[in-house]
């Protein structure tokens, strides 16, 4: 050890310096080396928490595409059952229902007009909602995202590859933490 004042040598444990007489202050031990609070990352890891960083915002913008495609299929959807339900086609007084008749008639299609448009607007609010909060980075944007991509894997063959691609990027536990830390919750 030193003495601050003077640099005059002291031996360890003398609280004043033979030369000056100044106090000698304790010097505190070197930090001892704590392990990382974390393993280190591992090749793999590191390109998994950039998964989301680089997908997050072409996600969000093809759940707001996707919503606007619920909407076109669903009133295309509408529009060829309406017309399949019309019961004149011409002036001839020929009727659709005379020659398709029975359980599979006119009628029957009719009732599913409503509950197409019901599961189209539904399907639309909740992608742009999705699209919403992953473009916002909403907290809640990414359990949201993980749910109705689930659901969308039904729609097949672009809601199915929407989901696919959506539970890659969102749904590892690695995923959590980097949408956390973009979200602003850590």
């Amino acid at each position: 050890m030193v003495c601050q004042s003077c640099g005059n040598p002291v031996e360890a444990g003398v609280r004043f310096c033979s030369q000056c007489g100044a106090p000698i202050a304790a010097v505190p031990p070197p930090p001892a080396a704590y392990p990382p609070a974390y393993p280190p990352p591992y090749p793999q890891m590191i390109a998994t928490r950039q998964r989301v960083q680089r997908n997050l915002q072409m996600l969000g913008i093809l759940w707001c595409v996707f919503g606007a495609y619920r909407v076109v299929s669903g009133l295309i959807a509408i529009f060829i059952l309406r017309v399949a339900t019309f019961r004149n086609f011409g002036a001839d007084g020929w009727q659709w229902g005379h020659h398709f008749g029975g359980p599979f008639g006119p009628a029957w299609m009719g009732a599913l007009v409503p509950i197409i448009a019901m599961v189209s607007i539904v399907t639309a609010f909740l992608a742009f909602f999705v699209g919403f909060g992953l473009l916002r980075r909403q907290p809640w944007g990414r359990v949201l995202g993980i749910i109705v991509a689930i659901l969308a894997l039904l729609k097949f063959p672009i809601g199915t590859a929407l989901g696919i691609y959506t539970l890659w990027v969102l749904a590892p536990a690695e995923s959590a933490i980097e949408y956390d830390a973009i979200a602003g919750r850590l």
